[in-house]
C-alpha cells in the first residue's frame, strides 16, 4: 500500500521549512551569505543539520530562496513608490529614495543582495532581479516620456543605466568595512549620498538639475 502523506504531516513539514528559511534570513541579515553556516541555521531552527536537506536540495538552493524573498521585499517597496501620485519624475525620485534609504538602513542585507560574492545559483537570481528593477524603471520612464517630463530616449537602456548607477554608488558604503559608519549615517533621512544618487539619476534622465 502506497504511503500517503497526511495533512498534519504536510503542515508540519511546511512549518519546519519556513522556520529554516526564517533562520537563514536572520543569519544573512546579521553577517551575509558567507557567514550563514548550515550548522548555525540548524541550531537556530532547532533541527538537525541533515534535516535542512530534506527541505532544500542544497545550501545553494536554500540561499537562492532567501535571496528571492529578501529581494522581492525591496522590489515591492519600489513598486509602492512608483504607484504614488505625481509625475513620473516625482515617482522615480521616491522610488530611488526608497531603494537607497532602505539599503543604507540595512547595510548587511543590502550588501548581500547587491554585491557580495555568491554561488552561481544565487547570482542567477541577482541578475533576474536586476532585470525586474529595470523593467519597473523602464515603465516609469516611458510614462515620463508620454507626459513630457522626460525627454525622448531609449527607455530600456536608460533603465538599466539607472539600476547600474544605484548599485555601483552603494557598493562602497555598504561594504563590510563600512557597515558601522553606514548604519550611523543612515539615521538621517537626508543622507547626502541618497540625495546625490537621486540628483545624478534624475539629471541623467532629464538633462536638467533638480
Amino acid at each position: 500500500m502506497a504511503y500517503r502523506e497526511t495533512e498534519k504531516m504536510r503542515l508540519r513539514k511546511a512549518a519546519a521549512r519556513q522556520r529554516i528559511a526564517e533562520c537563514t534570513y536572520q543569519c544573512v541579515a546579521e553577517g551575509g551569505f558567507r557567514n550563514a553556516k548550515i550548522t548555525r541555521i540548524a541550531q537556530l531552527a532547532g533541527v538537525a543539520t541533515g534535516s535542512i536537506y530534506r527541505h532544500f536540495e542544497s545550501k545553494e538552493d536554500l540561499f537562492a530562496e532567501i535571496f528571492r524573498v529578501a529581494t522581492q521585499r525591496e522590489i515591492d517597496k519600489v513598486v509602492q513608490a512608483l504607484a504614488t501620485p505625481g509625475s513620473a519624475i516625482e515617482r522615480l525620485e521616491k522610488a530611488l529614495q526608497q531603494f537607497a534609504e532602505r539599503a543604507l538602513k540595512g547595510p548587511v542585507m543590502a550588501w548581500s543582495l547587491i554585491a557580495e560574492p555568491v554561488d552561481p545559483k544565487v547570482e542567477e537570481e541577482r541578475l533576474a532581479y536586476r532585470k525586474a528593477y529595470a523593467d519597473l524603471f523602464e515603465q516609469a520612464i516611458r510614462e515620463g516620456i508620454k507626459e513630457g517630463c522626460i525627454p525622448d530616449q531609449n527607455a530600456r537602456q536608460s533603465s538599466t543605466c539607472l539600476v547600474g548607477a544605484i548599485a555601483e554608488s552603494l557598493v562602497g558604503p555598504l561594504s563590510p568595512t563600512q557597515n558601522e559608519q553606514t548604519t550611523r549615517n543612515a539615521t538621517d533621512n537626508n543622507d547626502p549620498l541618497v540625495n546625490t544618487i537621486i540628483r545624478f539619476c534624475i539629471q541623467g534622465l532629464t538633462g536638467t538639475r533638480r
